[in-house]
């Protein structure tokens, strides 16, 4: 490539320099071929390499009715164990029980908003160390 112009004599002629009016095309012909490369290569990682037939079978599917503990705890602390009032004493009598069943069953925990925090955690702490590790928290849809 010129960037500028030599007269017959060898040396720079007077004239001024004219701009060169070609693209260079030479950088983006390394990138496509790079990126050729690079595809070249992935492209047979993309398609699957063992094409398996697995084969069917019957079975029943595993019970999934698992028990649920609804419990709920209103502004003044009062515990209620599915819909009924409930001591503490009895409460950690019963998730202890629950606690030790082949499957323990789910916790779903209603507070109302002016609950404690100290009372939700104190509760979820004894529902933890008796086995209950499943604690869901139900609340009231937006309008």
């Amino acid at each position: 490539m010129a960037f500028g112009q030599f007269d017959s004599q060898g040396s720079a002629s007077s004239k001024p320099l004219q701009t060169m009016a070609e693209i260079n095309v030479t950088p983006m012909v390394d990138v496509m071929l790079v990126l050729l490369v690079i595809f070249i290569i992935t492209a047979p990682l993309m398609a699957p390499m063992l094409k398996l037939e697995l084969p069917k079978a019957a079975a029943k599917a595993s019970p999934s009715a698992v028990d649920v503990l609804h419990v709920a705890i209103d502004a003044d602390g009062i515990v209620h164990l599915n819909d009924q009032v409930i001591e503490y004493p009895v409460l950690e009598a019963k998730l202890d029980a629950a606690g030790r069943q082949p499957i323990p069953p789910d916790l779903q925990l209603r507070a109302d908003k002016s609950t404690r925090y100290e009372t939700i955690a104190q509760l979820m702490a004894m529902v933890q160390a008796k086995g209950v590790n499943k604690i869901s928290f139900v609340t009231d849809i937006p309008r």
